[in-house]
């Protein structure tokens, strides 16, 4: 029976230690190919180096950009409960990217703080992306133990740093775990240098964090993603992102309102089939032709509602200050508008929390802005909270991500 395999991001501070945590989590769960750590192992040596665990994550790096496969299956470590899939998360501005696209949903993250260098300005940022992104499952690991003499009181100093940020925006850890990923401490085996401590391993916590449940009670949401005439039958391709799509289901596809009925669903190995729940990607075959990419198809009893304004949350990610006023590109899920910042009614500092102004003229490098945005035509939008790949967009300067959002109030 194969496992569920839970999305894990990890995300710290340069320097904190993500490397070597992620190289111990592949180690400790024996989730290397095999053969690889000699080889990494000899390859330290040749340069006259120890054995780091990071080198094992830097290695890794290394045969991905050579198109090199290196784990089999899909996942990059595994325990007894389940499979785990690690979304690499190299800086906060990628991190963003990747997160609020959509191209990698987590399910759960792991915040890592050094206890030797303390909170850092950009421990206070990826933390504030945690939080804007809705991530509720978290754990808080305070690496670097070893190099503090494995002092409780530096733990705890450095916590309550931390927690002084974490009340501010209402970020409320499940668990908090001093390790050293180095000397593998309370990573998969609790420590006898911390005999202090008292809770679970990072893997032990991890393995109590559950996958989120799909929304399936919530009304069809199907976007568009790319449309494919295959032997004179059109087949649309994309996914379903909330509820359940049945054959013989009627869709309305917004915004174009046109009604259609599925004909056939097709799933890649499989006969056509009867229903097919939120998550999968599929090719549904209709009564009759004529879509677009960007469409959304809703059942005509419970719509969507297109909109040309939205509310959203924004954190922007360039050197250059976004401008009221300014023009860009929006591109939600599978759709892509051009669009209008109409006003910037606050900005704050995402490492601060300070309010820095209402009613701004600009948002500068990495600052968060509560805006109004008004597109050039009407898109399906829905609340992050409500469907989140209908609710997360990203802001296009040119050919840069310059920004990623949430939408908070679609005005319907």
């Amino acid at each position: 029976m194969e496992k569920e395999a839970l999305k894990l991001v990890l995300v710290g501070s340069i320097d904190h230690g993500k490397s070597t945590v992620i190289g111990r989590l592949f180690h400790d769960t024996g989730s290397l190919p095999d053969g690889k750590l000699e080889e990494i192992r000899q390859a330290s040596e040749e340069e006259g180096k120890e054995l780091e665990f990071g080198f094992i994550m830097d290695h890794l790096h290394e045969e991905r950009e050579r198109g090199v496969t290196i784990d089999t299956a899909q996942a990059f470590f595994s325990t007894e409960r389940r499979d785990y899939v690690i979304i690499d998360a190299p800086g906060h501005k990628e991190f963003l990217k990747n997160m609020i696209t959509g191209a990698s949903q987590a399910d759960a993250a792991v915040l890592i703080c050094s206890a030797y260098e303390g909170v850092e300005e950009q421990t206070r940022r990826h933390t504030y992306v945690l939080k804007l992104l809705g991530l509720e499952q978290t754990i808080v690991a305070y690496n670097k133990m070893d190099l503090v003499g494995y002092d409780k009181h530096r733990f705890e100093e450095v916590r309550r740093d931390l927690h002084e940020f974490l009340k501010r925006i209402d970020v409320r850890p499940a668990l908090e775990i001093p390790i050293s990923a180095k000397c593998g401490d309370n990573i998969a085996e609790l420590s006898e240098n911390m005999p202090w401590y008292e809770g679970p391993t990072v893997l032990g916590a991890l393995d109590t964090f559950e996958k989120g449940e799909a929304p399936v009670q919530k009304p069809v949401r199907f976007p568009v993603q790319d449309i494919y005439d295959v032997e004179g039958r059109q087949i649309v391709v994309g996914r379903v992102e909330s509820g359940v799509l049945q054959r013989g289901q009627q869709l309305l596809f917004l915004p174009g309102k046109r009604t259609r009925t599925v004909s056939e669903i097709l799933k890649f190995g499989e006969p056509d089939l009867a229903q097919v729940a939120c998550g999968e990607c599929i090719g549904v075959v209709f009564e009759a032709d004529g879509f677009e990419r960007g469409e959304v198809g809703c059942p005509p009893e419970s719509p969507a509602k297109p909109t040309d304004a939205i509310e959203a949350s924004v954190f922007w990610l360039a050197r250059e200050p976004l401008s009221a006023g300014e023009e860009l590109s929006l591109r939600c899920s599978t759709q892509q508008k051009s669009c209008r910042i109409e006003t910037i009614r606050e900005r704050v500092d995402s490492s601060s929390l300070e309010h820095l102004e209402q009613n701004a003229s600009q948002l500068q490098e990495t600052e968060v802005g509560e805006v109004t945005i008004r597109t050039d035509s009407p898109m399906v939008a829905e609340l992050f909270t409500d469907v989140p790949e209908l609710g997360r967009f990203v802001l296009v300067r040119g050919r840069d991500v310059v920004a990623g959002g949430i939408v908070t109030d679609t005005g319907a």
